[in-house]
């Protein structure tokens, strides 16, 4: 079910949706950008309408809603411990295919990994619901549809932003009564269909393969170009690495609570150990990891897709313009070389 609705309308239906939902959306914060005089674009609770940023890609993706930079796990002191609280109110989250598949993604890794669930995790994305931004065009640094992740049915609600009007269509019953006196029309949202940028994904299809690849001298390009800050990942919407951290109140040194805080495994010290010993040394080695990760090992683990959703924001947030996209396709020029027997540039 279709309807057209007028801007002002619009609102009345969000302050309506805000009484069971906390609603979340791109939005435009002047002047905090890397760069100076310049725009961030993160995902923050909503007032209207006119908070979304829908025709530019936001800096970062929205998995931050579900999965907080940080984010207090338990209260504890010498005696007993107190798990943390999450609000009441339900999540409406206004996102792209491309990010609604990644966060299919991060539930894999949250949910079914290990075959245990992380109760932080669950009980903030069993809140959400989405509502599926349009996107028919996408940006030059998308490759989604390479990745398979520029279509889905995964959502309560679809909108289509217009200068002074907005369509939106109704999939989920229990938004029907809200939307029941507005005009009808016919409205599917589309999709992106092709994308400027083309990514060839690597098939590496034996151990020894895989074996060659990592062997490959293009990774050690990346040791005098790659600073290992982390913005990569830090934008990317399937990254999903942490760390545990006990925070001491220094009122008492007996209380305290302890903390989910992101990582990145492209910092120096994310395999580092107690001792000393760090497994991946190099910011070579780290890229390794990283791309092999998100065209390699979580569809060997899973079986269904590859963890990268092509979303580009990698691309836009590396200050060394490293692109994320060039990368996967000089993999699989070196893994065609290899198949080939003809062999890549292998490190001896």
């Amino acid at each position: 079910m279709g309807y057209l609705i007028e801007n002002k309308d619009f609102d009345n239906i969000l302050n309506l949706l805000k009484k069971d939902y906390k609603i979340y959306a791109p939005k435009r914060f002047e002047k905090r950008g890397r760069y100076s005089d310049t725009d961030l674009i993160r995902y923050d609770e909503i007032k209207s309408l006119k908070d979304i940023v829908y025709d530019e890609k936001s800096d970062f993706s929205p998995k931050e809603v579900i999965y907080p930079i940080t984010q207090a796990l338990f209260y504890f002191t010498e005696d007993e411990y107190r798990e943390s609280k999450v609000f009441d109110k339900k999540i409406l989250l206004f996102v792209r295919a491309c990010d609604i598949n990644g966060i299919r993604r991060l539930d894999t890794i949250f949910l079914q990994n290990g075959g245990t669930e992380d109760i932080y995790y669950k009980r903030l994305r069993e809140k959400v619901k989405f509502v599926l931004m349009e996107c028919k065009d996408g940006w030059d640094t998308c490759f989604c549809v390479s990745m398979n992740s520029n279509k889905t049915d995964n959502y309560s609600l679809a909108i289509r932003f217009n200068n002074d009007n907005v369509m939106v269509e109704v999939k989920d019953d229990e938004f029907i009564d809200i939307f029941k006196d507005k005009e009808e029309i016919d409205f599917k949202p589309e999709f992106v269909k092709s994308n400027p940028k083309v990514v060839h994904v690597p098939e590496i299809d034996s151990t020894d393969l895989l074996k060659k690849v990592y062997d490959l001298d293009m990774w050690e390009s990346f040791n005098s170009r790659c600073i290992s800050c982390g913005a990569c990942t830090a934008a990317c919407v399937t990254c999903s690495c942490f760390n545990t951290v006990d925070l001491i109140y220094s009122e008492n040194a007996n209380v305290g609570e302890r903390r989910r805080v992101q990582a990145s495994c492209m910092h120096k010290d994310f395999t580092e150990m107690a001792g000393g010993h760090v497994f991946r040394k190099t910011a070579g080695e780290r890229m390794r990891f990283r791309t092999l990760h998100k065209v390699y090992d979580y569809k060997a683990r899973f079986k269904t897709e590859n963890m990268c959703v092509g979303c580009g924001r990698c691309d836009e947030r590396c200050p060394e313009l490293i692109s994320f996209s060039t990368t996967i396709n000089r993999l699989y020029d070196e893994v065609e070389k290899l198949k080939s027997g003809k062999g890549g540039s292998i490190n001896e």
